[in-house]
């Protein structure tokens, strides 16, 4: 699901104060900390389709040139089931990321602690619609 003009908030059960950068020891990085390498170098550059192809392509290793012969396909192949939305990310349930999507659909991190976090969270009556991130637990 692609969102425009939205902000998705820190999950309220969120474990961490400020947005942390996430690391894994594994040899292939998870999901999320290719969402954060993606969106924290190129802040706005991808709507969530692009987001959602870049980090599978990057996850599953297909090298450059395939990618560039075969978009289509895998493309295509992705997109033939449902994927989550980033409400369901780690990056806002455990990482303390918030999630802006602008008027285009295009995708920026904030952290929790930053001015622009507290900026989009009190921006509602202008706008912006505000979602929390999914809880990590049950109530």
């Amino acid at each position: 699901m692609s969102y425009i003009n939205t902000f998705i908030r820190v999950s309220e059960d969120c474990p961490v104060e400020t947005g942390t950068v996430p690391v894994s020891a594994k040899a292939l990085p998870p999901a999320h900390l290719i969402q954060y390498e993606l969106l924290a170098d190129s802040p706005y550059k991808y709507n969530h389709e692009e987001l959602l192809y870049e980090v599978h392509v990057r996850h599953k290793q297909i090298p450059r040139e395939e990618r560039l012969t075969r978009k289509t396909e895998i493309w295509a192949g992705l997109f033939s089931k449902k994927h989550p939305c980033l409400r369901a990310s780690m990056l806002p349930k455990r990482y303390g990321w918030g999630i802006h999507y602008d008027a285009a659909g295009k995708i920026a991190i904030y952290g929790k602690e930053s001015p622009e976090y507290d900026k989009f969270t009190s921006e509602a009556e202008n706008g912006l619609t505000l979602l929390n991130a999914m809880r990590s637990k049950r109530s």
